[in-house]
């Protein structure tokens, strides 16, 4: 399969970019969808500017115990302590767009055989109806496969990630997913989430040698807050290697402190791989906590758009041994 590359952007030519690379990506999914994919079955996400967003991780506090199968009764929502009617309901076997998003810079440069390896064992761990992407990112961003629901096809496709050159520029790279990659999930209302493999290093951040994205942290933080699509990071730990290539350990500090901000956004954990061997065991952590999570949606009760912050609180009755993680509100704008 070939493999995309979008050059490295700068701030007069990013929107041009973007523009010309969403018609590619769209040309593309709609021949892929009309040649290589059957049915599958819909979701009951539904887009709706009028309606709050949410997905719920459900877990047990006792890690030996399985977690029940919830319904829409066993969840209750509260907007600024008043609770609110849900609007619809999805359940945690609800199939998932998945995009896997990895970071070929640095010292993973050099490990693009184990990369290809775990990556496969990523998508041997997904569901049969999960439709799942891969984009690789350096300073340029490549999709290596749309998303498809052909599991082996897209292993086939995994075989051509080459080794790259450049620096990162993450930011622009989870945007570019966000806003473009995924936007077949949203034309067919399905759930998605982003899994990024990173150390978060962009080559934006202070002290930090090389241009970095033209996309700052701050415009980021936004477009995931104002998007549908689950942020999971997976922090690749490549601090040991910082001193080789002149990156200050500051900015492995601010980096980690930005990729649980990310998580946050969707009351999500990031994930810890000390080596990329370790990235096989952590996927199929990210799947098994993927199919644990609920969609929920509400139309607030109050109706003003002021821009204030609205709390956000979800719990389940009647499971005790049960918690939840989710978005812990948003900006009514």
């Amino acid at each position: 399969m070939k493999i995309f590359a979008i050059p490295n952007w700068n701030r007069f030519q990013i929107r041009r970019h973007l523009a010309a690379s969403f018609l590619l990506l769209t040309a593309r999914c709609l021949l892929l969808t009309a040649v290589a994919q059957t049915s599958e079955p819909a979701d009951t996400i539904r887009i709706d500017s009028d309606l709050v967003n949410l997905n719920v991780s459900v877990f047990n506090r006792n890690a030996r115990q399985p977690t029940a199968t919830l319904q829409q009764s066993d969840f209750v929502v509260f907007e600024n302590g008043v609770r609110q009617p849900i609007s619809f309901f999805a359940s945690a076997e609800s199939p998932f767009d998945l995009v896997l998003l990895l970071d070929l810079s640095g010292s993973t440069a050099d490990k693009i055989g184990l990369i290809r390896k775990s990556a496969k064992r990523f998508v041997d761990a997904a569901r049969p109806t999960d439709r799942i992407g891969i984009v690789t990112f350096t300073a340029e961003v490549q999709v290596v496969s749309v998303l498809t629901s052909n599991h082996e096809a897209l292993k086939n496709s995994i075989d051509h990630i080459d080794k790259p050159r450049g620096g990162t520029n993450f930011w622009d790279a989870l945007r570019f997913v966000v806003e473009h990659v995924l936007t077949q999930s949203r034309v067919e209302n399905r759930r998605s989430a982003v899994v990024v493999m990173t150390d978060g290093v962009d080559n934006a951040l202070p002290d930090v040698f090389g241009e970095g994205s033209s996309t700052t942290f701050d415009e980021l933080i936004e477009i995931v807050r104002r998007s549908d699509p689950i942020v999971l990071p997976i922090y690749l730990d490549t601090e040991k290697e910082a001193s080789q290539h002149g990156t200050p350990i500051t900015a492995y500090v601010l980096a980690r402190q930005q990729l649980a901000t990310l998580a946050a956004e969707n009351g999500n954990i990031v994930y810890q791989a000390r080596k990329v061997k370790d990235l096989e065991g952590v996927y199929e952590q990210v799947i098994r906590d993927l199919s644990t999570i609920y969609s929920l949606g509400y139309r607030p009760q109050n109706h003003q758009r002021d821009g204030a912050w609205r709390a956000v609180n979800v719990e389940v009755i009647g499971y005790p041994d049960l918690a939840v993680r989710s978005k812990r509100g948003y900006y009514a704008k």
